[in-house]
């Protein structure tokens, strides 16, 4: 699907609500007919300390937050975590290391491409966020098992300086493209509710529906604020707000999944339904993201029960890496 231009996500966005949803809607049921939700657990395997200045983060050492920093979890305890995500149904397991990004031969990545492995044994999409990533530590990820890699790009170019200082917006950009050249999906999308315009939210749209392919997920989150973070005073996110952008972003992106991310523990049932109505198809399914709170386990299984959705299989839409991982340790 060609790049879509700001003035077209602006037309679509703007339409009278109901005009949008219905559209939308179409959109979906005409590409998504089984009314599956993909189910991700997200667990963070090295948490805090931080080098990078993300204004949102509670994990940066810049800002005086009340996490603090540990060290990268073992192989085993991230297995536990793991299997009990397989057993209660996520599908995807999406694992997060506060790092600037990944440096060869560094032992910590060396451990982190031997959890991978395990992880990858279990039958379910592995995903991973480590920041940067140069086009040979993503060949060595997806040889490990990585099926998709995690990194947003949070807002629009115009605005992302005034978010982040310590990389740039085309610093995202070129890990991007060494995930893609390297054979893994493409998860990215942003965060609204950080002081940025209307416009930068479809900025941000229009640069990802320029990737080539586009991305297999996109998550939407909504800015949780943070004691000591630079954001921790700005309001929540109006729901209708975040309505039209998953209505939007789904119009966009007919056969990307489009994540209801952070913040969904703050809305209702109801809210959450008219989300899945706009197009949401996926969740981070547990109680917990990577420092903030999220809906819990049960609480999930019986809202899709209610709405007659299913939990999406592993790997129906998404290349299994088993063969490339069998070729990689022959």
């Amino acid at each position: 699907m060609a790049r879509m231009t700001l003035d077209r996500l602006e037309a679509i966005y703007n339409q009278p609500l109901f005009d949008l949803l219905q559209q939308a809607r179409a959109v979906h049921e005409e590409h998504w007919p089984r009314r599956e939700v993909q189910l991700c657990t997200l667990l963070s395997i090295k948490t805090g300390g931080c080098s990078e200045d993300c204004s949102y983060c509670a994990q940066s050492a810049h800002h005086a937050t009340p996490v603090q920093p540990e060290p990268l979890l073992d192989k085993e305890a991230v297995m536990r975590v793991a299997r009990a995500a397989r057993d209660q149904g996520s599908t995807r397991f999406c694992m997060g290391a506060a790092w600037k990004g990944v440096r060869e031969g560094d032992k910590k990545f060396e451990q982190v491409l031997e959890i991978v492995r395990e992880v990858n044994s279990l039958g379910l999409e592995v995903c991973v966020t480590l920041g940067q990533l140069t086009p040979v530590a993503a060949q060595r990820l997806r040889a490990a098992g990585v099926t998709a890699y995690n990194h947003n790009i949070d807002t629009s170019p115009e605005f992302y300086a005034n978010i982040v200082t310590t990389h740039t917006f085309e610093d995202r950009l070129q890990t991007i493209r060494a995930v893609q050249d390297a054979g893994m999906a493409v998860c990215c999308g942003g965060i609204i509710g950080m002081g940025e315009a209307l416009v930068d939210r479809l900025r941000m749209l229009e640069v990802v529906t320029g990737f080539d392919p586009a991305p297999e997920s996109l998550p939407i989150n909504s800015l949780v604020p943070i004691p000591g973070t630079p954001l921790e005073n700005l309001p929540r996110v109006d729901l209708f707000e975040v309505v039209r952008l998953i209505a939007t972003a789904r119009v966009a992106l007919p056969r990307t999944k489009i994540r209801l991310s952070a913040g969904r523990e703050n809305l209702s049932r109801e809210a959450q339904a008219m989300c899945f109505f706009a197009g949401a198809n996926s969740i981070f399914f547990g109680d917990k993201l990577l420092t903030t709170g999220n809906t819990a386990a049960e609480e999930d299984l019986a809202l899709l029960r209610e709405l007659d959705l299913e939990p999406q299989a592993p790997f129906t839409d998404i290349q299994e890496p088993h063969a490339c991982t069998r070729e990689a340790h022959a």
